[in-house]
This record gives structure tokens, sequence and C-alpha cells, in this order.
């Protein structure tokens, strides 16, 4: 199955983010803030772009157990289809439970969590790495005898139940509190007040977090994000910056077992020669800052085209991607990932943003040339390149000069 309900759902996705942008500004509540959303967002991008590569792999070892494992043949019918999806949804509320606890998961589990605000596009802010750790949890269902088919598709639908619970616009919501997972349950799991961390890991139904003892409903509002904040834009950063800590702490602590500790114990941990385990800090509300780097609007604007561009190339990969070589998702994959790091990189007036954009622009005429082989797409492409070179030219004093930085923090 080439194309998956996740993507054939991302028009969804964008229509519901742009509701929730227009609840945003006839409401006046600050839900959004542009470099926040684009860097979610580019998450997102970066998390499909690698999911074409992990998904072969992890399938593969799911249809291999299922074919040469499985104790028997379960048929597909509504009632197990129902039954695979309690089951793998107490199998994902596992998995994402253990994401919090061993080091070596949250490293990439952190990545859904950087954000401090609590939006729809939060949702689309995912690791390109987790399913390395957690979808071991899924396989015994295919020794049980699950089909692989149906339960790419169930585990599919998992996920999408968990997008629309990313928003604050919608309250709490009465009795389906007591049975499935809402809004309000899950902004205290991407609290990170001590009273919010590591509780509410549900996927669908919140049932399991009341089994086993992981529940904590909402009653302040939560201050979202990680207690060690990232303070960056750069959506493949967000997935290293945590193991590239994690690898320095480990470095740091004598002792092989207690190397190893560090790396598959709670995060936080450390050996009593440290000082034993890290509180998690407390939040000052009333002094707490958002990281808010504001580069000027023409920046924000060109920002704006250029990861509406990414899209593009992104949308277009993910629907004809069945249709390369491997070679030829390599390259797709390398020139979607370069454009959206660029545009945090232009957010944050990095030295390097400018000839790494260049770079892109020279790059997107031939690319487009060589997938396509027609002038008209290549005269197109060519145009598009030049026209925004030139506009960076222009806006090239507000990329460089690094004291025209805005680095107001908004208050949370």
């Amino acid at each position: 199955m080439d194309i998956g309900p996740i993507v054939l759902s991302i028009p969804i996705f964008f229509i519901l983010i742009g509701v929730e942008l227009l609840v945003h500004h006839f409401t006046k509540k600050k839900i959004y803030r542009f470099n926040d959303a684009i860097t979610n967002l580019s998450c997102g991008v970066t998390s499909q772009i690698t999911g074409v590569f992990m998904k072969i792999g992890t399938l593969a070892l799911y249809q291999f157990l299922y074919a040469h494992f499985a104790l028997i043949t379960i048929p597909v019918n509504w009632w197990t289809v129902t039954l695979l999806f309690i089951t793998a949804d107490m199998l994902y509320y596992w998995g994402h439970r253990m994401s919090h606890q061993i080091n070596l998961f949250w490293g990439s589990h952190v990545v859904h969590h950087q954000s401090e605000d609590y939006n729809l596009s939060v949702a689309l802010r995912q690791s390109s790495f987790q399913t390395l750790w957690t979808f071991g949890f899924y396989l015994p269902l295919a020794i049980i005898g699950f089909n692989t088919l149906t339960f790419a598709l169930v585990t599919a639908f998992i996920t999408l139940y968990q997008f629309w619970i990313h928003t604050e616009t919608i309250g709490k919501m009465g009795l389906l509190e007591l049975v499935l997972n809402t809004p309000s349950h899950h902004r205290v799991h991407h609290g990170r007040d001590p009273k919010y961390i590591d509780r509410n890991h549900a996927g669908t139904f919140i049932i399991w977090d009341k089994m086993f003892g992981t529940f904590q409903k909402e009653e302040e509002t939560p201050t979202y994000g990680v207690t060690k904040p990232i303070d960056s834009w750069n959506p493949v950063w967000a997935n290293f910056d945590y193991y590239v800590n994690l690898y320095k702490q480990a470095s740091e602590t004598p002792g092989v077992m207690n190397k190893i500790g560090v790396i598959f114990n709670k995060p936080g941990w450390r050996p009593e020669s440290l000082g034993g385990y890290q509180p998690i800090p407390h939040v000052e509300k009333s002094t707490y800052k958002k990281y808010d780097l504001l580069p000027s609007g023409r920046v924000n604007y060109y920002v704006l085209i250029q990861f509406t561009g990414a899209l593009a190339i992104t949308s277009f990969y993910l629907f004809t991607q069945g249709n390369y070589t491997l070679f030829e998702k390599a390259l797709l994959s390398m020139l979607t990932i370069i454009c959206v790091v660029n545009c945090g990189g232009l957010l944050e007036k990095k030295r390097w943003a400018m000839p790494m954009e260049m770079l892109k622009l020279v790059c997107i005429p031939a690319l487009y040339f060589y997938f396509f082989q027609t002038s008209t797409l290549f005269l197109t492409t060519l145009g598009y390149s030049i026209g925004s070179a030139i506009w960076l030219m222009i806006i090239n004093s507000d990329i460089t000069n690094t004291n025209q930085l805005n680095s107001a923090n908004t208050t949370s």
C-alpha cells in the first residue's frame, strides 16, 4: 500500500489548521506563532519523508512474522477489526509510556513535545526515528495472527484519531472524558509542569491510563514544552539535539553500568555518586518565557512562500513515491529536507542560511528537469528560483544583520 490513510488525510489536516487559524484571528487568542508552527510542520515533513523508508522495513518485519510465526489466521470482519483496534490501542499506550520512561526512546519522542504552543500543528510535529523504538510493541499482533494490511490500516486510524485532540479551542467534553482521549486529557500530556509530566499516554481510549495508574485530569492550564527547551527552529536538529546531549551525559558518567543506566533509565536519572535522580523543575508561570526569535516580516513572508513550495514537493513525493527508484527517492528526500531546514535557518538568521538557500534554488530547476524532462516545467521552476533569488537578495540585510533579530520573548 503506497498511499496510506495518513497521507490521504494531509489536505484535511491543513483545512482544520486553517479553521483553527480563523479562530485564532477572530478570538484574538494567541494560539499560533508563525515560527513555532513552521517548525512543527517542518518536523512533520521530515517525519513523513523518512517514514517512507521506515515503513518498508517495519511492515516487512511484521509481514515476515505473520507469514512464518502466526499462531492462527484471523479472518477480517467487524468484530476482529474492533478487537484489533482495542488491542493495538493498548499496545500503543505501552509503547508511548515507555517512550517517556526510557531515555533512549525519549530521545526520539521528545520531538513531539518540544513545541511551547498547543495547536493542531503540534499534532504533525513528529519524530523521524520513533518507529525504531516503538514498533516492536506491535509485533505480538503478527504472531497472534492479524494480517499486515489490516494492522497497517488500524494503527493508521489510531494515529489519525489523535490529530484533533491537539487543540486549546475545545474544552472538556463531559461523559466522553470517561472513555476517550480528549483535548483536555492530551493537554495534560503535553504539560511540562511536574504534576503533568508522564501522564495521559493514551492514544484513543483514556481508560488505559485509568487502569494502569497514569491518569491526571486537567486542572490549571499546562505550560507546554519540555523541561530543557531546544531553542531552535531547525527540524533536523530537533531530532538530534537530545541524542547529542545524551551522548555527552553518558560519556561524562563514570562506570560502564552507569553509562548504560543513563541510556536505559528514565530521563533525569543520574548515579547516586552524581546526585541521583534529578527532580522535575518547577515552572514559574509569571516569569516563564517562550523561545520566540522574531525576524522581520519580510523574512517571514519569504519563508512562508518557500515552505509552501516545500509542502508541494512533499505532497508530490508522498503521493507518487512508488514510481521512483531508491536513488530518486533519496534525491527528493534530500531536497525536501534542505527546504525545511533552510526555513528554520532563515528564521534564526544563521550564517549558513543564505548560501544554503541559494544552493537550493539552483538545485530545484535541475531536479525538476531530471524527473520530468519537460522544458515548460523547467522554465517555470527556473523562473521561480530566479524570482526567489532576487527576493532573497532584497531581504539579505534582514537575514545577515543579527543585530536586527528581535529576541523578545512572549509570556506563556
